[in-house]
Parts: C-alpha cells; sequence; structure tokens
C-alpha cells in the first residue's frame, strides 16, 4: 500500500511538473505573441491632423451643395461624415494642440444640425455660413489663420449629384 501511495504521489508530482514547464513555455510564446502585435501596432498608419481636415473640407462642400439643393438626406449624410472625421481626431490626434479649440465649432455643427432637421433653406444657409465662420475662428486661435474656408461656388466633385430626385 506504501508503494501504491508513494506511486501516486510521484506520479502527481510528474504531472504537475510537466504542466509547469508546460505552462512556462506557454508563457514565453505568449509574450513573443504581445510583443510582436505591439510591435506591429505601432507601426500602423494613423491619418494626420492635414488628412483629416481635408475630409473635413470636402464633407463641407458637399454639405453645401446638397442643403442649397434641397437634399436633406443627402445634408444630413454630409454632416455625420464631419462629425465622424471629428471623432476621428479626437481619438487619433490626441497628442496634437488643436484638438482643445475643436469645440468651437460643435455651435455651428448643432445648428446647422437643426436646418437640416427642419428642412429650412434659410436656415441653412445662415447656419452654413455660422460653421464656416467657427472653422476659420478655430484656424485663428490655432495659428492656422492662412487657412480660410469659404462657401464653394463650384461642387467640388462633378460625379454625383446634389439635386433631391
Amino acid at each position: 500500500m506504501l508503494n501504491t501511495v508513494r506511486f501516486i504521489l510521484s506520479f502527481t508530482l510528474l504531472i504537475f511538473l510537466t504542466a509547469c514547464n508546460h505552462s512556462k513555455n506557454d508563457h514565453v510564446d505568449l509574450q513573443h505573441q504581445v510583443d510582436s502585435l505591439n510591435s506591429r501596432l505601432e507601426n500602423i498608419y494613423v491619418p494626420g491632423l492635414g488628412e483629416f481636415m481635408t475630409s473635413i473640407q470636402l464633407h463641407h462642400a458637399k454639405l453645401w451643395f446638397a442643403g442649397t439643393n434641397g437634399n436633406w438626406d443627402l445634408a444630413n449624410f454630409e454632416m455625420e461624415e464631419i462629425q465622424e472625421t471629428l471623432n476621428d481626431i479626437q481619438k487619433y490626434n490626441r497628442d496634437r494642440p488643436e484638438i482643445k479649440d475643436l469645440p468651437i465649432i460643435l455651435g455651428p455643427l448643432d445648428s446647422v444640425k437643426a436646418a437640416i432637421a427642419a428642412k429650412n433653406l434659410v436656415a441653412f444657409k445662415k447656419s452654413f455660413n455660422f460653421l464656416t465662420t467657427g472653422c476659420n475662428n478655430c484656424h485663428q486661435v490655432t495659428k492656422h489663420a492662412f487657412n480660410i474656408i469659404t462657401i464653394p461656388d463650384s461642387p467640388p466633385v462633378t460625379n454625383q449629384a446634389f439635386e433631391k430626385h
């Protein structure tokens, strides 16, 4: 009986030691995978603030033509695109000092959204002007006054219909 107990204890200890050794190897392998993934993450492309602002500028122009043509669904879509881009700026460009001044355009954005929801062309034009001024005010505050945004006079793309169909 004593031999059986010794055998069971020895066998249990052997299994335990094997499991410990196996888990140490797994830990090393997992750490290698974590290090490899961290290295990949450090090298992922993140658009700079300029790329995001260029996107906003395009949507700003498309918003104007959608709204002035009474295409409220498209205007609403363009507003959502602007908001999404602003969210991405706050997520991916947190280290830029200019980001703290983004709230300058929140009031104007709300004004444009309200005009779109009301499908009110007069209010849209007024609020769009307010938004454009807000963009330029933000550029002033962030020392980018050389970047002046205007109300567009021609569509930014020629392969999109802005009229409501």
